[in-house]
């Protein structure tokens, strides 16, 4: 059974056995780096308080990350927001603000800025990350197009500040490992079939265990993780599955409409 609280912690726990050092995404941008390192991330989309469960949990293991928060009420929550981050966790802010402002840039950009400042107001933030808003036709990294982030004091943004020669991606998103495959924003196009023709396509998380355990991993990964996908087995678990497989659906449809564009 996948996607559980349970299968979730001995996927970290095999990522520790097999000497990753895990890194927040600041502390990959201005840190020396050890040969063997994931950047953890976790896009805290919905259900706020699935994201301080995983957040106490790595701490538990020793283990510290980088939680990216939207400005909406399923995701902005100020005790976790500053719990997170008193658990040594890095805090940053998930924008959409091209999406929000309907694809007015110059209002996106005040509202980013407004947004930025709340969230300083909480928790130090250093870097911060796109939402991928996949029903919408902005992409929000446009933003950068006409202005700078780092004009904020922000350092870097994992999209554009990664360098995926060096660093494999792996992301949960659509509820499974290969899931770039239905995915609108959350994928790294450029590097994708050249990880498939390495053999770097996973499905399930008993797969990445297994390729961990038997040395199969590259030695710098960055996996991006949705808290809310994360459950002990029962309604949530089971209102998840369900629902991110109807998602599935309706992103392959939006992901095949846009190639033929």
């Amino acid at each position: 059974m996948d996607f559980t609280v349970k299968i979730y912690r001995s996927f970290l726990e095999s990522l520790l056995e097999a000497q990753y050092s895990f890194l927040s995404f600041n502390e990959y941008l201005t840190s020396l780096l050890p040969n063997k390192l994931v950047v953890l991330r976790h896009d805290v989309d919905l259900l706020s308080f699935n994201s301080l469960r995983t957040a106490r949990l790595e701490h538990e293991l020793g283990i510290k990350g980088v939680y990216y928060f939207r400005a909406v009420p399923e995701s902005w929550n100020e005790s976790v927001i500053k719990e997170v981050a008193e658990l040594g966790h890095e805090v940053g802010y998930h924008y959409e603000n091209l999406t929000t402002c309907k694809g007015d840039v110059a209002k996106a950009y005040i509202d980013f800025k407004n947004n930025l400042s709340n969230l300083r107001n909480l928790v130090d933030v250093k870097t911060i990350c796109m939402h991928g808003s996949p029903r919408s036709p902005y992409d929000s990294k446009d933003i950068w197009k006409k202005y700078s982030y780092r004009d904020l004091g922000i350092i870097g943004e994992p999209y554009l500040d990664t360098d995926f020669t060096k660093m494999f991606y792996l992301t949960d998103t659509g509820r499974r490992w290969d899931g770039y495959k239905v995915s609108v924003r959350d994928k790294i196009e450029d590097f994708q079939e050249e990880w498939k023709k390495k053999g770097l396509t996973f499905h399930t998380t008993k797969e990445l265990i297994a390729a961990i355990n038997a040395g199969k991993m590259p030695d710098k990964v960055m996996i991006t993780v949705h808290p809310q996908r994360w459950n002990w087995f029962g309604p949530k678990w089971i209102k998840e599955l369900v629902l991110q497989n109807l998602k599935n659906g309706v992103k392959k449809f939006m992901v095949k409409s846009h190639k033929r564009i």
